[in-house]
């Protein structure tokens, strides 16, 4: 007999939502068959078989949310063994009661931790907004805001969940996936935190769509791959973040921590929701080093099968919106960055050129938001004039000039 058990699902994730069983009770499973998705507010995962034999037993089902460890079922190494009838799966669905009595201290993030250790609050005082009423590091920043932790007022009896609107006709509902959850909660989270503010400027594409018809049959002949605009913005995001650090930085408390790497995010949308796998050294990576790495990932986001460490630790991120249709829009932050870059659709647009006459001119509008608390508008719009003149004159990516 063995045990189907809930993996270690990576730092700071303690808890997975059980999306499909690929496999019922009663079924033969081979050694490392995949037997049930699960999914984080990350990432998409399988949990294989540790040993062959028939599934007795199914203890959670579709839509549960299970703990790191939970047990999920188990395999019988007796063929002739009958399955079991399911019983409740035992998950994180608390009752009414289990809610009123949660303690705001069990289950703390490390930067809420971090905030309440730093700060010498009690949690338990502080009302939580978060899954369950658990604590976010809004919660805590507005209740330090407030002026309350000297003299915390007298916990108030937790009020009766709201109850779910009445559907109309015509009317669905669906529950929200972990990951879409996750990305409305950062999202949220980065309004509220950062000075957030955003600044355009115009990029002529001409000499780099000159610059890829001429050699994309020969970079695909020779690395397998095709050359796209991502890697050369890429490229560009690195020359002009080693010339303006604060964009590549981040605040913690009342420090500034300078990157001097560089981390590129690159968003990739996904049927579940945007994720954000990260280029490692992208200042030291070739065109086909980053186009081939954004392939992998784009394969790996399409079918769940990004890692957490593919995800985590970038310190710019740049997203195209341009490949939907986009014209201009202005992203938001992806914290704890300082930066964020907007790629758009290209355009033919009547241009007035040096010598006075025009022309139609293939244009992309660029967009990036920024922290103001960190980043000043001179160094924010002369990041982006950097990136103009190396896009610009795709030359200068080659001397790093």
């Amino acid at each position: 007999m063995s045990k189907i058990l809930v993996p270690s699902l990576g730092e700071s994730v303690t808890e997975a939502i059980i999306s499909k069983w690929l496999k019922a009770e009663g079924d033969s499973v081979a050694v490392d068959e995949p037997l049930v998705e699960l999914e984080t507010d990350k990432v998409t995962l399988e949990v294989n078989a540790e040993s062959a034999g028939v599934i007795s037993k199914l203890t959670a089902k579709e839509g549960d949310t299970v703990e790191v460890g939970a047990l999920l079922g188990e395999i019988s190494n007796d063929v002739g063994a009958k399955p079991e009838a399911a019983k409740p799966a035992e998950t994180k669905t608390e009752s009414k009661e289990d809610a009123a009595s949660f303690d705001a201290s069990e289950a703390l993030s490390p930067a809420v931790k971090k905030l309440i250790d730093e700060n010498n609050l009690d949690p338990d005082v502080i009302k939580g907004t978060g899954k369950d009423g658990r604590l976010t590091k809004g919660d805590v920043l507005e209740y330090m805001e407030a002026g309350t932790k000297s003299a915390p007022a007298p916990a108030a009896a937790p009020s009766a969940p709201q109850a779910p609107r009445e559907l109309k006709e015509r009317e669905e509902r669906v529950r929200m996936s972990k990951l879409r959850q996750t990305i409305a909660s950062r999202l949220k989270e980065a309004q509220n935190t950062a000075a957030m503010l955003t600044t355009f400027n115009e990029v002529d594409m001409k000499a780099a769509m000159d610059m890829r018809s001429a050699y994309k049959d020969a970079f695909e002949k020779k690395h397998g791959v095709r050359l796209g605009f991502m890697s050369i913005f890429v490229k560009a995001a690195t020359l002009a973040l080693k010339e303006f650090p604060g964009v590549n930085a981040e605040i913690d408390g009342t420090d500034v921590i300078y990157k001097n790497y560089y981390d590129i995010g690159v968003a990739v949308s996904t049927p579940q929701g945007l994720v954000v796998p990260v280029l490692r050294d992208a200042d030291q990576m070739s065109f086909a080093d980053i186009e081939k790495s954004i392939g992998d990932y784009a394969g790996k986001a399409k079918d769940g099968k990004l890692s957490m460490a593919e995800m985590t630790g970038g310190t710019f991120t740049i997203t195209n919106g341009g490949v939907f249709g986009s014209l201009m829009s202005t992203p938001i932050l992806n914290a704890p960055q300082s930066g964020i870059l907007g790629m758009h659709t290209i355009q033919n647009r009547p241009m007035v050129m040096k010598d006075g006459s025009i022309e139609a001119r293939p244009m992309m509008y660029i967009a990036l938001s920024y922290d103001h608390r960190i980043v000043d508008g001179r160094e924010a719009v002369s990041f982006l004039v950097r990136m103009k003149q190396a896009i610009e004159d795709p030359q200068r990516l080659l001397i790093d000039v």
